[in-house]
């Protein structure tokens, strides 16, 4: 009996024991969590959200993906596109699949870039002695390398057993070289121009966060398992950009600033009841005979208009009833002073009607018929400017549009011989696509519409918004001083300063206009030779400015020889897409003799930038041939080629694109 009560007291002894020394454990604990707790509470929030919290974790930004640029025939502009960084994780990387793989996995990354495999081995055993957690392998992959080196050997296992990271990253890119950076633009940390900066707040998406973890001083890992807020993509923006007009008008210029050494040079071609704009070249000289387009100069330059204004001064004489078609001014010798100025011509003298005061371009001419109505009240005249929106900087989407410049009598610069200077093109000054926009209201028959750049907005599929035509003004003046002005601008290239371009199958309504600028300065002339009209003249399609800058004065620099020539190969290539019949012998600006029998297999070669024939020829022969000389080709059916564009013998330039009709 009392081993029996020995041995319970000893298991009583021990029991308590241990229930003692659980209750010291959780005394201690408890205490240890009081005082935790009281540590927290006076501990100010966000120094504790500093020292445990931001030293290890951070949110950080997921980009969203800009919306595509299109043309209006949906042809991409510009794209956004999906670039891929590789890390490894060699902590997470088992070491029996490294052993296993690592030879293999070498093998393969000196085969992608071209790199010992000796190369990777020694880096890859020394990150992985360090258990480096986000080592960097590669960046900037397209998706096809990214595709290929996520199915290497210990890459194929995934982010847990192969330590595999992708970190995707997007890219803005140009898709075609018809439309340069300067008509295209940017939105980034330099500032917003061109249609990208136009229509950001369409093609900018919501950018979505995700967490990431301190690995070491300057790497931060993404968790992507927890606290991601997916991005919301952009919307495409589709504008009112023709490739074809664009592609025309680009050759055009580019081989006219070529031929005359030209500083730089630029082309608008505006739809006349819509006011969409079809096309804006800016080329700019980098080195003789190279042109880039790198600054819109249609949109952010305003210069002195020259002679292109005169449409503007006599509209206003015409609109109040000033002068007709039987008003009669003397020209005299070509030559007259007026308040002290002398103002001469190029064109001889004589009495000219109005319309003549156009078509040759009188300076004398435009100056006598404005200061002999207006000299007293040039407000007066002036009211019909700021009726045109003349005076008011354009409210477009592209950034950058400069502000007009008209001298006024409120001007500090003002004179009596200042009204003289704005009616034939000086004293103020303007953007191109101002100017484009006045004669595109002359052509709509006096109703003035706003230039549009953008068609329509879409997500998913889904048209957001649609673009309407905007008007600016209605009646611009009155119907008979609309078609007194669109007959003299007719007659300017039947029988005027534009005659070199006139042509029989197609009426075009236009002005010339030769600038001296920076007349103030010594050394040689700096001229700018322009022309502005529309065509055809008796039902307008389209409006066109061309102007070319600082041209070899030694081969010319008036607007009828320098810049007419452009408008005269934009309006006839083209009007061929309108319903009126064009002849197409308007085209063939270097006709040649073509062979009566063409062989459908013959070897296709470009010699001297002219363009071969290809017409009778089967298309899946001449097309990769055209396409293996670097050439775009544009086709539509099949079988032998019908028609080609440009024509035999024209002059192609490096990127040009082709268009091909074949049997359907």
């Amino acid at each position: 009996m009392s081993k029996q009560n020995n041995d319970y007291e000893k298991k009583r002894s021990k029991a308590l024991r241990w229930g003692y020394l659980f209750a010291l454990v959780a005394f201690g604990l408890f205490t240890i969590f009081l005082v935790r707790i009281l540590i927290l509470q006076n501990t100010n929030v966000e120094e504790f959200q500093n020292n445990y919290i931001n030293k290890n974790y951070r949110e950080a930004t997921l980009k969203a993906a800009r919306g595509n640029l299109y043309a209006a025939d949906g042809s991409i502009l510009a794209t956004t596109v999906m670039r891929y960084d590789i890390y490894l994780d060699f902590k997470t990387m088992r070491d029996t699949i490294y052993q296993n793989n690592i030879g293999e996995l070498t093998d393969s990354l000196s085969l992608m870039f071209d790199k010992p495999r000796s190369y990777f081995r020694a880096k890859f055993d020394e990150q992985k002695k360090k258990k480096n957690q986000y080592y960097s392998l590669v960046k900037g992959l397209d998706f096809d390398e990214y595709d290929r080196i996520r199915n290497f050997p210990i890459f194929k296992k995934g982010k847990n057993k192969g330590g595999f990271i992708v970190d995707r990253n997007y890219k803005r890119e140009l898709a075609t070289t018809q439309i340069g950076a300067g008509t295209i633009g940017a939105d980034n940390e330099n500032g917003k121009s061109g249609l990208e900066g136009a229509f950001s707040k369409y093609l900018t998406g919501t950018d979505g966060k995700r967490l990431e973890q301190r690995i070491n001083a300057s790497q931060w890992k993404p968790i992507d398992y927890w606290k991601v807020q997916e991005p919301v993509d952009g919307e495409d923006v589709y504008t009112t950009l023709d490739l074809r007009i664009q592609d025309i008008a680009h050759t055009a210029l580019e081989n006219q600033l070529i031929n005359f050494d030209a500083d730089h040079g630029c082309v608008v071609v505006m739809e006349t009841q819509t006011g969409k704009v079809r096309a804006m070249v800016n080329l700019r000289r980098t080195e003789p005979g190279i042109y880039v387009d790198a600054y819109n100069f249609a949109v952010k330059d305003a210069q002195e208009p020259g002679s292109i204004i005169k449409t503007m001064s006599i509209l206003a004489a015409m609109d109040d009833g000033f002068v007709d078609e039987n008003t009669k001014v003397n020209i005299g010798s070509g030559s007259w002073t007026y308040a002290g100025q002398l103002i001469t011509d190029g064109h001889g003298g004589g009495t000219y009607d109005v319309s003549d005061v156009l078509a040759k371009s009188s300076n004398v001419g435009a100056a006598k018929i404005i200061t002999s109505h207006y000299a007293d009240k040039p407000e007066v005249f002036l009211d019909h400017w700021r009726r045109w929106k003349m005076f008011d900087k354009m409210d477009i989407e592209l950034p950058g549009i400069a502000k007009p410049s008209i001298q006024t009598p409120k001007s500090k610069r003002w004179n009596k011989a200042t009204l003289a200077s704005l009616s034939y093109g000086y004293s103020s000054s303007f953007s191109l696509l101002q100017l484009t926009t006045f004669y595109n209201g002359v052509a709509n028959h006096g109703k003035m519409v706003k230039p549009l750049f953008i068609d329509k907005v879409m997500k998913d599929g889904k048209v957001l918004y649609e673009a309407k035509p905007e008007v600016l003004v209605n009646k611009m003046a009155s119907d008979k001083a609309i078609k007194m002005m669109t007959d003299a601008l007719t007659k300017a290239v039947e029988k005027g300063t534009a005659k070199s371009i006139y042509t029989p199958n197609l009426k075009i309504a236009g002005k010339t206009g030769t600038a001296r600028f920076e007349y103030w300065k010594p050394g040689p002339r700096k001229y700018q030779a322009s022309f502005a009209g529309f065509y055809p003249s008796d039902n307008p399609k389209y409006t066109c400015i061309v102007m070319i800058n600082q041209p070899d004065t030694s081969k010319g620099f008036y607007g009828g020889s320098v810049s007419a020539p452009v408008f005269k190969e934009i309006a006839g290539k083209t009007f061929l897409k309108t319903p009126l019949n064009v002849e197409k012998e308007l085209l063939v600006e270097h006709p040649v003799k073509l062979d009566k029998m063409i062989e459908p297999n013959r070897k296709v070669s470009v010699e001297n930038r002219q363009m071969p024939n290809v017409v009778g020829m089967i298309g899946k022969n001449a097309i990769p041939q055209l396409e293996n000389l670097g050439y775009r080709v544009d086709f539509k059916g099949v079988g032998k080629i019908m028609e080609q564009f440009p024509s035999a013998g024209a002059t192609i330039g490096k990127n040009q694109r082709i268009y091909l009709t074949l049997q359907k």
